[in-house]
């Protein structure tokens, strides 16, 4: 049976885990989240795989790019992608990898700019679908007059990673965050 590995990293927002299959990264995600079982499961089934805690390549190269990136020395990721989901799913992804460092867009321009401009609910939701949070910058997407939406790994965290891009001095959370964090 197919092995997928599974490691863990440390960052300012919290623990994170990463796993990736022999072809690439296949999940980023925050632990403590409500998807990450689910996505989990969901990976060993598209897989046909079982996941091991520790590293291979991916998940190695993507602990040290993430790594630099929460230090803000890291704007851009190389780092080898396996993202299972559909061909919309995977055009959605495309697009949001095209987003620049410290920019935002939102769904009604990613649905124009893939050419689907009526798809707005369905890029909306091919965004929510995406299992490599900061790999593949979901968090860059926001409402069309500017307000936060939502994110799978909370809204207090997409704050902190778009002021982070965006050269913020001030990277704090909320007190009940820390307090969550204690708790993982």
């Amino acid at each position: 049976m197919p092995l997928l590995f599974s490691q863990k990293i440390e960052t300012q927002l919290g623990r994170m885990w990463i796993t990736a299959s022999h072809r690439g990264v296949c999940l980023a995600e925050f632990a403590g989240t409500q998807r990450i079982e689910r996505e989990s499961r969901d990976l060993e089934r598209l897989f046909q795989a079982r996941t091991e805690l520790g590293e291979n390549e991916h998940t190695a190269q993507a602990a040290q790019e993430l790594t630099a990136y929460f230090r803000g020395e890291r704007q851009m990721f190389t780092v080898a992608l396996d993202t299972p989901g559909t061909d919309f799913q995977r055009q959605v992804w495309a697009a949001l990898r095209n987003i620049p460092y410290g920019t935002t867009s939102h769904y009604q321009a990613l649905a124009a700019t893939i050419g689907k401009p009526a798809a707005v609910r369905a890029v909306a939701a091919a965004n929510g679908a995406n299992r490599v949070a900061i790999l593949i910058p979901c968090h860059r997407v926001i409402g069309k007059h500017g307000a936060l939406t939502g994110y799978g790994g909370g809204l207090p965290r997409k704050a902190w990673l778009l002021s982070h891009e965006r050269g913020g001095r001030k990277h704090s959370l909320p007190d009940w965050f820390a307090t969550l964090q204690e708790h993982l």
